[in-house]
């Protein structure tokens, strides 16, 4: 995270750094935390609709979704319990979030991407193996800590790995992983549903084992970041470390602005507490409304349930899957864009292009089911069923290159240090509590609403939009430990929330660290 420099003038210079191979690979590996989260998200949503899986756990939903009398199409997969199956993930993730917060400052955030590992590898286990409901369950929770941990550490890790002018690009790894685990859950579940013998969502389940024994191997195999060694007193380690990632000799400046964040990060005995401090507030408020917005434009709904969802739009099961894949490719690819576009165009415009995308795609993918596919009937056409893939790939490749990947990187680099790792659970906690009540409760939505859903989600994207137009500064190519003074202090109502420290600000220019940091100020 190549900070602040020693201008006093206006711009921050970047300090030397070179794009190293150990950089690169530190950020692929621990990127693959994503992947876990992607595959267990993509996962779940093709599970549930094998009927063997349904027989085995959930005879009823089994029943109803077979008795073509009782059959609304709406309401087929309607159930608290096979809604549980998947959101249990989430519960588990918000209360390991909170402990991943301590060991990711405490232990580092290698041993808390670690700590992840095993408890995907232990989760992964269980699931396969899974005899009943309670097994099941259990390892959907194991793999919950999983979750909460690597969502933790993970960002975190790359924004401060990665040299500032390719932060962007570096930290929508997680994202862009998080997508290829989701169409490499889909292909899975493609191939599994057609085992004979009814054991396919076994091979679904334990296939996770991949990414989890890749995020393992890889914890075991990076450093930890400069920023955390130096957090946690290693000093001499911190520089060495500093020297390798940066390729460089000449790490000073950079060394002394970290040795200096954290010197400032160590006087706030209670972060959390710190959090809610007025000049914190900016950043707490963006962040929470960023992961609120993000689970409420209906994404993890599509997610999670297309396959689900097409079956019920009254595409067949295989079609659905299908469909699935073909959704979870336009995700891979549309995050890809984003890594090359964030740092040029900034994030601003990705996120107010995207929101009109998606609403407008949200608006027709209503009128158009509304029109066609009534409670009991299906006479969605050929041609209509392929235009509503199109709608929602369209929808998904915009929120991919938007929301998706800048909902987690907005907050991760705009906290400073001595409120990031209680900014980040926060954050990671907001993500997973809401995530978790859309799960919960969008197969019930989609039972009530009918088609009305997708009006409700782009209500929402039309709030949000108007929500960055307005509140979200652009941080795009600043230096995180420069955000205060280039990005806080120029904003129209933001800046209004930094002039409490300002009697006893100490003038950047002067002191040589051309910082907006003021000791006395957390004392």
């Amino acid at each position: 995270m190549a900070g602040g420099g020693f201008a006093a003038s206006g711009g921050g210079t970047e300090f030397e750094a070179k794009i190293t191979p150990i950089v690169i690979i530190s950020c692929i590996m621990a990127a693959t935390g994503g992947l876990m989260f992607g595959y267990d998200v993509g996962v779940s949503g093709g599970v549930t609709s094998m009927r063997p899986f349904l027989e085995k756990f959930f005879p009823a939903v089994a029943k109803r979704a077979n008795d073509p009398k009782l059959n609304s199409n709406y309401c087929k997969y309607d159930n608290q319990g096979l809604q549980l199956f998947t959101s249990s993930l989430y519960l588990a993730g918000l209360t390991a979030t909170f402990f991943a917060s301590y060991t990711t400052r405490q232990l580092g955030r290698r041993l808390t991407m670690l700590i992840a590992g095993f408890f995907f590898i232990a989760g992964v286990i269980l699931n396969a193996a899974a005899q009943d409901l309670a097994m099941l369950i259990i390892g959907r929770i194991l793999l919950g800590c999983g979750v909460g941990f690597a969502n933790q550490a993970v960002p975190l890790f790359l924004s401060e790995i990665a040299p500032t002018r390719i932060r962007g690009g570096l930290n929508i790894l997680f994202q862009l992983n998080v997508t290829i685990g989701i169409l490499f859950a889909n292909l899975v579940n493609y191939g599994t549903a057609k085992i004979e013998g009814g054991w396919g969502w076994r091979v679904s389940l334990g296939l996770a084992g991949i990414p989890a024994g890749l995020l393992t191997v890889g914890a075991l195999l990076v450093v930890d970041t400069p920023n955390s060694l130096i957090e946690r007193g290693h000093l001499e380690k911190g520089k060495a470390v500093l020297k390798k990632i940066r390729g460089t000799e000449n790490v000073e400046p950079e060394f002394l602005e970290l040795v200096e964040a954290s010197r400032v990060a160590k006087l706030v005995k209670h972060p959390f507490r710190n959090l809610l401090m007025r000049r914190n507030r900016p950043q707490l408020i963006i962040a929470v409304a960023l992961q609120i917005f993000q689970q409420f434009t209906g994404i993890n709904a599509i997610m999670f349930y297309a396959p689900v969802l097409f079956n019920t739009v009254g595409f067949g099961s295989d079609a659905a899957l299908y469909s699935a894949v073909i959704t979870g490719a336009v995700n891979v690819l549309s995050t890809v864009v984003s890594i090359y576009s964030v740092d040029k165009l900034g994030r601003r415009v990705l996120l107010l292009q995207a929101g009109v995308q998606m609403f407008l795609s949200q608006v027709v993918i209503a009128v158009l089911l509304g029109i066609k596919v009534k409670d009991h009937s299906e006479d969605l056409s050929r041609g209509n069923a392929i235009f509503v893939v199109i709608l929602i790939c369209t929808f998904v490749s915009a929120f991919a290159w938007s929301w998706g990947p800048l909902g987690w990187l907005i907050p991760s680099e705009t906290f400073p240090l001595e409120t990031r790792s209680a900014g980040q659970s926060v954050t990671v906690c907001v993500n997973l509590l809401f995530t978790f009540v859309i799960a919960q409760a969008f197969l019930s939505m989609l039972c009530h609403f009918k088609f009305g859903i997708f009006f409700f989600f782009s209500g929402w994207v039309l709030v949000m939009s108007f929500f960055v137009f307005f509140l979200v500064p652009e941080t795009k190519n600043v230096p995180i430990e420069e955000m205060t003074e280039k990005v806080w202090k120029q904003h129209w109502l933001w800046k209004r929330f930094m002039d409490d420290d300002d009697h006893h600000y100490v003038d950047g220019g002067k002191n040589g660290h051309g910082k907006g940091f003021d000791p006395h100020s957390q004392l």
